[in-house]
């Protein structure tokens, strides 16, 4: 069986409790993922709450995923040295103890810390829990397991934007972090029951390397972040990215002359390496965009409440699911080429119907069809990326492709928020249609890319 349009690399033997394990590990993974979007419904009643000023707030908004896509590939490093069912349980521990830190904060310097703990949490567990999946699974079994992870993932924004408004409106916003509590030490002792140890294959870590990727994702990061609000030319914003992309830079230099880089030069020159981190750099702006866009239109167009529009997202949350799932079933017979051309083809077609046809119905039916293509593009990123991976690399490919993911969500709240940006100062139809119209063309013009052929794995 082929996961892409190059031959895939041996794995390790099934394990007969992979299944449960998938299931546990994508819960875990839709934690982390609602983590980033939860927040944002409950900043409100945080700042009413804890008298924070307006950078207090920005700073809970953003410190977790600046901290999350900093330390991913760092993260995905340790997973590889030490095995990934340790890093596993240790970034799952850390991330659970910092979410009742969260709850139990008194002030915005502590939250903001607990923040900070739970990014690194969450830079451990993830790239180690998508290396477990990599090494646990084989074949055509494979496939529909990065379809499930994907579309867990792809789901996880617009369950935390419902959960959110759910427990914010309820018991009030300290639970959409002590929520995490109980969900997590019952992952944690199904984890321990279920997950075999895989070996590590030893080693170092790059410390100078980690050091440089880690601030140099940050900064980028922050930058993109910056230039949805400050604009892409402010001096907030311009600092940001030419510092990452020196420290970038630094970092490919270190990479080629380190005795044990943090990753191989060779793995990101691999063709199938690189179509999947373009791949989940576009369907990840795709669908944040979707959701940024989709939030403000319903909230200040149609008057709708933070539950209301958490509600009216569900249907994108199961086209997501639902083109993952049949994405992973596709991806064996068709490779990654053709279901990527296709899903990012019919992404394009419901963000076009969006932009031309501005309705709350055609809105939510159309995004609802443009998450079928964005769930099958994140399918097929996975699909490529792990196509070209042996084992022992699979948790540094994790975390590359995690930082990308990251990526890939800056970029599209910055872009559509510049370009639909009178729409956000005064909401009226046809000014979120730029936004819309960007984002189809976006999806096209990968569409097309995507059909290109790729250069064999080195």
């Amino acid at each position: 069986m082929q996961t892409s349009d190059d031959a895939a690399p041996q794995t390790e033997a099934a394990d007969p409790r992979r299944w449960r394990t998938l299931v546990l590990l994508g819960v875990a993974q839709l934690m982390l993922i609602v983590d980033v979007t939860v927040v944002a419904i409950a900043l409100p009643e945080m700042q009413a709450d804890l008298g924070l000023e307006r950078s207090g707030v920005a700073w809970v908004a953003s410190s977790y995923a600046l901290v999350f896509g900093g330390l991913m590939l760092l993260g995905g490093k340790v997973a590889d040295i030490l095995g990934p069912r340790r890093v596993v349980l240790a970034g799952l521990s850390l991330f659970v103890a910092a979410s009742l830190l969260a709850g139990l904060s008194g002030s915005g310097e502590v939250l903001v810390l607990a923040r900070v703990l739970q990014g690194a949490g969450a830079a451990a567990m993830s790239p180690a829990a998508l290396s477990v999946i990599v090494r646990t699974f084989t074949g055509a079994e494979l496939t529909r397991a990065l379809g499930v992870w994907s579309a867990l993932g792809g789901a996880g924004a617009a369950v935390g934007v419902l959960l959110g408004g759910v427990l914010t409106s309820g018991p009030g916003w300290q639970w959409v972090f002590f929520i995490n509590v109980p969900v997590g030490i019952v992952l944690m002792i199904g984890l321990v029951r279920s997950v075999r140890p895989l070996p590590g294959s030893g080693g170092q870590v790059d410390l100078a390397g980690a050091a440089l990727v880690t601030a140099s994702t940050g900064a980028l990061v922050y930058g993109l972040v910056a230039a949805g609000d400050a604009g892409w030319l402010s001096a907030s914003t311009l600092i940001a990215a030419v510092t990452g992309l020196i420290g970038y830079a630094l970092f490919g230099w270190r990479i080629r002359t380190a005795p044990a880089p943090l990753i191989e030069p060779g793995v990101l020159r691999r063709g199938p390496v690189l179509r999947g981190l373009v791949l989940i750099f576009v369907a990840t702006a795709l669908m944040i965009s979707v959701f940024f866009l989709g939030s403000f239109a319903l909230q200040h167009l149609h008057g709708f409440t933070a539950l209301e529009t958490g509600l009216s997202f569900l249907p994108v949350a199961v086209g997501t699911i639902l083109g993952s799932t049949v994405a992973g079933r596709l991806l064996p017979r068709w490779g990654v080429r053709a279901v990527s051309g296709a899903g990012l083809l019919i992404a394009a077609a419901g963000l076009t119907a969006t932009a031309a046809i501005f309705s709350m119905t055609v809105l939510i039916v159309a995004t609802s069809v443009a998450a079928l293509g964005i769930g099958a593009a994140f399918v097929a990123a996975a699909g490529s990326m792990f196509s070209a991976v042996q084992p022992h690399e699979a948790g540094v490919a994790s975390g590359a492709l995690s930082t990308f993911h990251e990526f890939g969500a800056a970029a599209g709240v910055s872009a559509v928020s510049s370009i639909a940006a009178a729409a956000l100062l005064t909401p009226r139809f046809g000014a979120f249609a730029p936004g819309y119209w960007f984002a189809a063309v976006v999806a096209l013009v990968a569409c097309l890319a995507s059909l290109s052929p790729g250069r064999k794995a080195a």
